[in-house]
This record gives structure tokens, sequence and C-alpha cells, in this order.
């Protein structure tokens, strides 16, 4: 018995032993020294004019690091041991080169000087949709196109669509973005920010342009540089505005280039990265100071609409702030709804939901003295809390041309389903009848559950009819 309690003993103290070694080990390698770090002697870097054109730079890094990242002193920035830069005007222009190794970061600069201005850069015809031409000696202004829907919006890094969100018409109103006005001028690439005071800042960047840090975008006290310039460059075949100074377009993202999604002589809209967070990518829509969209006029017609929801496509809806399939599978063949398939309709939990809803613009506005009834059948979960999320079902007829406003002259039929008609199919029917003189509405509208509120809730609908 002695014998076997020496051995265990002895298992102990070598156990011990291992571990106290291995701890020593795992103590050496958490303390592992980092490298020195560079300083700005080390950093150096050559350029030469490209062959035929000396308004086009070469740069190439002569310095150690595992990064390499530029300042082209035009606005327009760059990483790698290689780069090019444009510089159609004449002038001086610093050149910063920033070198990240495992021991910290050292910049440098140096000057270039270009000597004339290559008419030749300037002919893309974005720098005229942009600014008006060398002629308009005022230059063009662009502001935020406030009333459409997605004005401002982000999405993942790897889409060029704001997938993640999408402002509705004025929602920030009152943040300081919608007075905002951007000047794109041809003489001298003169670029204007003129905020009025305040700028509308993404919550992460904010402390950039000195506002405060928080969760909530703020608006910043905030006086823009007056000696910015702009620049159009085409990168493989995508073409983009970059803007020197830190300059940058209405909201605040920390960066000053973005690409050019559309142009035309009255509308733009551009996809940006965001500084912060590198796997958003933000969107801004623009339009020209002063533009009006043309009234669009749309014939008067009875409507012939119908969806069972049985395959794709139908009735091209489009699901605003909430989850939608159609063909999807009945959870209960019961009459009065015995289809395999119908649409699945659900609510969203938080803000984004709160106004959640199908809707469908058409053609034409819809002539309610010859048809004006709508019918559709719906399925009530009495899983949904009830208590939280309303069990209406609210159908509106809406003018479209009325952008963000057109709730304000709607007509809404609203239909509550009791207790007693949960977990079944209920059929309604949605009388506008007595508005049989209007003439105005081309759009329909959808909502289950409410709206005003954060509460989620999941339904199903079938066999629309306004026929």
């Amino acid at each position: 018995m002695k014998s076997i309690k020496n051995m265990i003993k002895t298992s102990l103290w070598l156990g011990l032993a291992l571990m106290l070694t291995l701890s020593a080990c795992k103590k050496n390698d958490d303390n592992k020294q980092l490298g020195t770090p560079p300083t700005s002697d080390q950093v150096q870097f050559t350029f030469t004019p490209t062959a035929g054109n000396p308004n086009i730079i070469d740069f190439k890094n002569a310095s150690p690091g595992f990064k390499a990242i530029w300042d082209f002193g035009n606005g327009a920035t760059a990483e790698g041991n290689t780069a090019q830069a444009s510089y159609p005007l004449a002038g001086t222009y610093t050149v910063k080169l920033t070198i990240v190794t495992d021991g910290g970061y050292a910049s440098s600069t140096k000057t270039i000087t270009i000597a004339a201005t290559n008419p030749a850069m300037l002919t893309d015809p974005a720098f005229t949709t942009l600014s008006g031409g060398l002629s308009n000696t005022n230059g063009k202004t662009w502001v935020i196109d406030q009333t459409q829907q997605g004005h401002l919006g982000v999405g993942e890094i790897g889409l060029q669509t704001p997938n993640w969100y999408q402002a509705g018409p004025n929602e920030k109103n009152g943040t300081g973005f919608y007075d905002d006005e951007m000047t794109f001028n041809m003489n001298g690439l003169k670029y204007t920010y003129a905020n009025n005071g305040t700028t509308f800042a993404n919550a992460s960047n904010a402390p950039g342009i000195g506002g405060p840090t928080g969760s909530n975008d703020p608006t910043v006290n905030y006086t823009p540089p007056t000696n910015m310039t702009w620049l159009v460059t085409t990168v493989n075949g995508v073409k983009y505005i970059t803007i020197s100074n830190n300059g940058f377009i209405a909201y605040y993202l920390g960066v000053s280039q973005y690409q050019i999604l559309s142009l035309t002589d009255d509308e733009m809209w551009l996809r940006c990265l965001d500084k912060a967070n590198p796997g958003n990518a933000w969107y801004l829509k623009l339009i020209r100071k002063g533009y009006v969209r043309p009234v669009v006029q749309k014939p008067l017609q009875a409507a012939n609409l119908e969806d069972d929801f049985q395959s794709t496509p139908g009735m091209a809806w489009t699901a605003e702030n909430m989850d939608y399939n159609r063909a999807y599978d009945n959870p209960a063949k019961f009459p009065v709804n015995t289809s395999a398939k119908v649409g699945y309709y659900e609510k969203r939990t938080g803000n984004d939901g709160q106004y959640g809803n199908l809707n469908i613009t058409l053609p034409y506005r819809f002539d309610l003295s010859t048809k004006n009834k709508i019918r559709l059948k719906v399925f009530f979960p009495g899983g949904n809390d009830f208590t939280k999320v309303a069990p209406t079902v609210s159908i509106k007829l809406q003018n479209s041309l009325l952008g963000g406003n057109a709730w304000q002259t709607q007509l809404e039929v609203v239909k509550t389903i009791t207790p007693a008609q949960y977990n079944t199919w209920v059929q309604l029917e949605f009388d506008y009848s007595g508005w049989a003189s209007q003439t105005l509405y081309d759009k329909i509208v959808v909502q289950l559950g409410g709206e005003g509120h954060p509460n989620p809730g999941i339904f199903y609908i079938d066999d629309f009819e306004f026929k």
C-alpha cells in the first residue's frame, strides 16, 4: 500500500511540475516583444511620370513593412507597394506615405509639381454633368433627394445595393442633413460644401469632425474647409468622385471617395465605404438643387387585380420593412381556404418594422366608380401576443406621386380579427364605394398587425382580389 501511495505522490508532483513548465512557456509567449517602431526617415518612396502623360504619376514604396498607405494630395488614397495617381490640374501636391510594421507606423511626405493642366483628362462627361461645364462659372449645386425612399442607405460591403437599411422620405428631418448644399465647379475643380453650421454624422465616425461618441447619429457643429477640390477618376471601369482636404458629401463617414452608381443632369446615386466599420457600404441619393420631378400622368382605369400566391410571379408586391414569402405552405388547409400555397407576412421586431407593409404601385389610377371593393383572406396564428401586436388588417389606397406624404391623403379601411377568428382563415372585404368619385389613387398598401409599434407578428394572406 505504501508503494502505491508513493507512486501517486510522485505522479502528482510530476503533473504539477509539467503544469508549471507549460505555464512558464505560455507566459514567455505572451510576453513576446514587438518589433522596433519605424521612423519617418525609414519611410522612402519614389515617383515617376507615366510614359506619355506627365500628369499621371507612378509611385513605388522603397521601405520595409507589411502595409503601405498612400495619400496623394489630390483627395485620392490607395494601399499597396505600388500605386498610381492622376493630376489633371497644374499645381504642387503633397504626397504622404505611411508604413505599418509590427512595431508601429511612421509617415513621410514629398511634394510633386505638375507643370501644366492636361485638358484631355477632363473630358469625361461626368465632369460636365456634375458641374455644368466650364461655362457655368458658379458651378452646379446638389442636395440630398430627401423625398425619395433610400436617399440614405447602408448594405453589406460585397453588394451594390443598400440591403440592410433605406431611409424613408423625409425621415431625417431636423438632423441638419437636408439643408446641406454641395457645389461642383469645373473652374479649378473647386468643391464647396455649405452646411449652414451643422453636419449629420455617422455615430461611429462623428469624432472625426469633432462630434461626440455614442450609439446614435449626431448633428455636429462643423465648419467645412474652403480650399477643397474634386476629381472624377475611372478605376477598372468604375467611376469615382474624390474630394480633397478630407472633404465629404453631406453625411460624414470619414471618407472622401464616392463610387458613381448613376449620374444624370438631375439625379445622382453614390456609394461609399465606412471608415470606422469596413464591412459597411453606404449610399446617397442627390438631385440638382431646384429640380422638381415632373408629374406623371396616368390613365384612369378600373382595377383588374388578383393574386392567389400559388406561384411566382404574381402581383409584384414590394415588402417594405417586413419579411414576405409567396407560395408558402398553407398552415391550415381548412375552409375557407384549402389552397396549397399562401403568402407569408412577418412583422419585424424593432423600430425598422414599425411601419412595415406590402405595397404595389400600378401604372394607372383606380376608377373607384367602377370597381371599389377589395377582398382578402387572412390567417392570424393564436401564438402572436395580441396584447402587443394589433389583430388588425388595414388596406390603404394612396397617391404615389406624393412620395413620403402619401399617407396624408390616403383612403384606409381597417378590419379587426376577433379572438374567435384566430387560427382559422377569415374572408374579408374592404369597401371603398364611399369614395367612388375619387381618381387620385394608384397604390395599394396592405398592413397586418398595426403600425407605430416595434412588436413582431406572423400572419398569412391569400386570394387578394380587386376586380
